[in-house]
């Protein structure tokens, strides 16, 4: 099936790079529907990864020196907003926000524990509207980018998000919510999810982002008051910092492992690189073995003297 990158493009809907629409690798939902709590209106936002063309990640196969000259753009991520296909939902439209990276730029922000990103590979299976033998690999190996980092990350977003909760001079829908509700629900509810998720993370190295579904929605309905959202959070921190510490997850990412899966992912998609991308660990074991049969045959080069 056509991405939705590919589907947009083809309506006239978006202009990326022309590359892009026949290199997406992952797409997935993302948002209120990802998280179980969306409206019948909600917008779509779809998250994802893209092939870009080789020399992109590979600059000197186009000739570039590093650090002679300005070097060239490369593709980091296409991202575009408020894009509506009026052809989707049989004739109603569909409004998207679509944001589709490099993959290598992915690799790097699920590494960072970004939790976009990470919430972008647990997705339920549902969600996940166009995936590619490479998608499927990094999704299959998405605890690999899991490491203590979560709690630092995670916890900078949330608290991000609880002092916009009440911020001044909010617009548009966001001053709505606060007339509605006298602050903002929906940066609330992020609040609270960001935390449950990375309570997920830390005791399991695992996440169902749907699990706390129906405590997210009592929030966006305003079920719950700022205080109790507030107090929640530090009680939920106190726990978190506990958790921290106890956690099962590697204090680091296992940087060597998730490259030797980049490779992969580029290997599958572009074909052998080993005239492109050196490898230390194959160099290290071939000097090992030349080495080992230096020795075992040097007595052979021992010669009597005159």
């Amino acid at each position: 099936m056509p991405s939705i990158t590919q589907q947009l493009a083809a309506r006239g809907c978006i202009r990326p790079p022309a590359f892009l629409p026949m290199n997406v690798m992952y797409e997935t939902q993302m948002g209120s529907v990802a998280y179980g709590v969306a409206a019948e209106n909600s917008d779509r936002d779809i998250y994802g990864f893209a092939m870009p063309p080789k020399d992109h990640l590979f600059p000197h196969l186009a000739g570039e020196i590093a650090g002679f000259g300005a070097p060239a753009a490369r593709f980091e991520q296409f991202q575009v907003a408020h894009i509506t296909d009026p052809s989707a939902a049989g004739g109603k439209g569909i409004e998207y926000d679509l944001s589709i990276y490099n993959i290598a730029k992915y690799f790097t922000l699920c590494m960072e524990c970004n939790p976009n990103m990470i919430d972008s590979l647990f997705t339920p299976q549902e969600c996940v509207v166009h995936i590619t033998r490479v998608g499927s690999l990094v999704r299959e190996q998405r605890r690999l980018f899991l490491h203590k980092g979560v709690w630092v990350r995670f916890k900078a977003y949330a608290y991000s998000q609880l002092h916009k909760m009440s911020s001044a001079n909010p617009t548009g829908k966001r001053r709505q919510l606060r007339q509605e509700f006298g602050y903002d629900v929906k940066f609330a509810y992020h609040v609270v999810r960001l935390l449950y998720e990375c309570e997920q993370l830390l005791m399991f190295g695992d996440m169902d982002i749907r699990r706390d579904r129906e405590h997210l929605k009592s929030i966006r309905r305003g079920e719950i008051s700022e205080q109790e959202i507030r107090d929640w959070a530090a009680s939920k921190e106190k726990q978190l910092e506990k958790l921290y510490l106890e956690s099962a997850l590697p204090d680091v990412p296992d940087r060597q492992a998730i490259r030797t899966l980049l490779l992969q992912c580029l290997e599958e998609h572009y074909g052998c690189l080993d005239r492109i991308v050196a490898n230390p660990d194959a160099a290290a074991v071939a000097l090992r073995e030349i080495t080992a049969v230096v020795d075992r045959f040097r007595h052979c080069l021992k010669t009597d003297g005159p």
